[in-house]
């Protein structure tokens, strides 16, 4: 008896072909996702500083030091004012470990027996609302914590410095307007001290005129 085996093979060869064979259709998809553009609020800023770091906050009610999170610390200094912000993200989720300015007066320094860890005093508003916080980064190295403190150190300096400047141009320009109005009131004394002789003389003139024409009817 012959065997069947190799025609069965035959004919789901021809069914895989036609299987196979491109018809040309196209199948529209069920959603149509449109393109949504991604905005971090950083699109007006520039990045000064940016390195990976692990960001701690000190528990006042537990007395205790409580991870935020690990990602990339970052100094963005914006493109019109010139402020710098300090802004950590979490590396998988995004989300926000810190957001605060760093102003005048601000100072970091190294945690006691750990040169890869700095600390530093902020008003942070990375929970939505202003809170004073004590904040704790370590780094991966000793020489990034130091970049690190460079910068805030020279980032702080410098924003003591434009406040001393736009007091001084303020002050200029106080003492510029006092100018002004000191001279606009001097001559406006001037003018009041020159005002009777002048009417005094226009008197005398008018007195003469009318005796001319006295003289002349006479």
């Amino acid at each position: 008896m012959a065997s069947t085996e190799p025609e069965n093979e035959h004919h789901e060869e021809e069914a895989g072909a036609n299987e196979d064979e491109d018809t040309g259709a196209q199948v529209a998809p069920i959603v149509r996702l449109e393109e949504v553009a991604v905005t971090t609020g950083e699109e007006d800023e520039d990045a000064v500083l940016d390195l990976k770091s692990k960001m701690y906050r000190f528990d006042k009610a537990g007395s205790q030091w409580k991870e935020r999170g690990a990602g990339t610390v970052k100094l963005l200094k914006h493109k019109q004012t010139g402020k710098v912000r300090l802004v950590m993200r979490q590396s998988k989720t995004l989300k926000i470990c810190a957001n605060h300015l760093i102003s005048s007066g601000m100072s970091v320094q190294e945690h006691a027996g750990n040169e890869k860890s700095c600390l530093w005093h902020a008003t942070d508003f990375s929970e939505g609302e202003l809170k004073d916080e004590l904040f704790c980064i370590r780094f991966a190295t000793i020489e990034n914590c130091k970049t690190f403190m460079e910068k805030f150190t020279e980032i702080a300096e410098s924003q003591k410095a434009g406040k001393e400047s736009t007091e001084g141009n303020e002050a200029a320009g106080l003492l510029e307007n006092l100018s002004v109005e000191e001279k606009k009131s001097e001559e406006k004394a001037k003018e009041e001290k020159e005002s009777p002789a002048k009417e005094e003389k226009e008197t005398t003139k008018e007195k003469v005129e009318e005796e001319k024409k006295t003289d002349v009817s006479a």
